[in-house]
C-alpha cells in the first residue's frame, strides 16, 4: 500500500508538468555529494537515489565531488542548468557554515539554489581510537592538558561542523588542541584509526560501525539529548559543557531557476521515499532522522541555520580563509 501510494503521488506530481513541459524525469538524474563515499551525506543520498530509481524507472546516480568542505560539489550544482537533472545533497557545512568561513565564497547559498526538501539530521559524536587512555571527556581534557599542543583533531575541512565542534570544545575546556583538515569523513577516520590524529567530532552515521566494533571509543554526542543508536554514550552537556549542541543536516537542492512544478515533483518524491518502511529503516541504519518539509520551510530553515552558525563560528574563532 505504501509503495502504491508513492507511485500515485509521483504520477500526480508529474501531471502538474503536462500543461507546460515534457514529463519529468525522462533521463538519468545526477545527485552530487560534496564528500567522499561512505560519509553521512553520501549514505543518505544513496538511500534517496535508490528509492527514486525504483519509483521512477529512471536511473538516479550519485556523483561524489569532495573538497572545500562540500563547496566544490555545491558550486558545481550552482553553475548547472536548472533542468532538474543535476541536484545537490546540501549539507550544513556547504550551505550554512563554510560560505561564512571563507572570504571568497564560490556561491551564494541563498541566491544560487532552489531549495527542495529537508532530508534528515544526524548527530556528531566525539570519538577517539580505542587505545587512547581516556574513558570519558574529563579524562580526555586531562590528557590534552598534560600534553599541550600535541592532541590533534580531524575534520572534513575548515568550516565543517566537525571543525566548529572542535573549536567550541577547545574554547570551552581551555585545552590546546590542533585542527587537521581532510577532504571528507572517510580519510579522517582512516587517520584516526591509524593514530595519525587523536580525536574527531564525526557524524554518527560515518563512525558508528567502528564504535560498535570496538575500534573507536565514543566519549560523547554533541546533541542536547542522548541518541538512540548509542544510548549509553552521554552528551557533552551532561559532562559539563553547558549549551554544547551541534550536528549535521542534509537536504536536497537544485540550481536556482528550477520550475516550481519540478520542485514539487522532487519534494513529494523525497518525502515519500523517506516515509516508506524501507526508507525509514535505512535512515535508522544511517543514524539519520528523516524530516519532510515544503521548499519554503526548508529555505527558511537554511536562513535560520546560516545565522546561527555564523554566530557560532564567530564565537569559536573560525576565521575566513583566502
Amino acid at each position: 500500500m505504501k509503495h502504491l501510494r508513492f507511485l500515485l503521488l509521483i504520477a500526480a506530481a508529474s501531471a502538474m508538468l503536462s500543461a507546460h513541459a515534457q514529463p519529468y524525469p525522462t533521463k538519468t538524474m545526477r545527485f552530487i555529494v560534496g564528500f567522499p563515499p561512505g560519509g553521512g551525506t553520501d549514505i543518505v543520498t544513496r538511500i534517496v537515489a535508490a528509492k527514486l530509481t525504483e519509483a521512477w524507472g529512471q536511473q538516479a546516480v550519485v556523483d561524489n565531488r569532495p573538497g572545500a568542505t562540500g563547496m566544490i560539489g555545491a558550486n558545481a550544482v550552482a553553475k548547472s542548468a536548472p533542468d532538474g537533472y543535476t541536484l545537490l545533497t546540501a549539507h550544513v557545512n556547504s550551505q550554512a557554515i563554510a560560505p561564512n568561513a571563507t572570504s571568497k565564497p564560490l556561491y551564494d547559498p541563498t541566491r544560487d539554489f532552489a531549495y527542495v526538501a529537508y532530508l534528515g539530521y544526524a548527530p556528531n559524536v566525539l570519538v577517539i581510537r580505542s587505545s587512547t587512555p581516556a574513558k570519558n571527556v574529563k579524562e580526555l581534557i586531562a590528557l590534552a592538558k598534560s600534553h599541550p599542543g600535541q592532541l590533534t583533531y580531524a575534520s572534513p575541512g575548515v568550516g565543517s561542523t566537525n571543525h566548529l565542534a572542535g573549536e567550541m570544545f577547545r574554547l570551552a575546556t581551555g585545552v590546546d588542541i590542533v585542527h587537521i583538515p581532510y577532504k571528507g569523513s572517510v580519510p579522517a577516520i582512516i587517520d584516526l584509526l591509524s593514530g595519525q590524529v587523536g580525536m574527531n567530532f564525526d557524524t554518527m552515521s560515518s563512525s558508528i560501525t567502528y564504535i560498535q566494533s570496538g575500534r573507536m571509543r565514543a566519549l560523547a554526542v554533541t546533541t542536547p539529548k542522548r541518541d538512540q543508536q548509542l544510548p549509553e554514550v552521554p552528551t557533552l552537556i551532561e559532562q559539563g559543557l553547558t549549551g554544547f549542541a551541534i550536528g549535521s543536516w542534509f537536504g536536497l537542492v537544485a540550481p536556482a531557476g528550477l520550475p516550481a512544478a519540478q520542485i514539487a515533483v522532487l519534494q513529494m518524491a523525497c518525502v515519500e521515499a523517506l516515509g516508506t518502511a524501507d526508507g525509514q529503516r535505512a535512515l535508522r541504519n544511517a543514524s539519520a532522522e528523516g524530516i519532510g518539509s515544503s521548499p519554503a520551510a526548508f529555505a527558511e530553515w537554511i536562513a535560520a541555520e546560516t545565522a546561527r552558525y555564523r554566530a557560532l563560528a564567530a564565537a569559536a574563532g573560525v576565521r575566513p580563509e583566502g
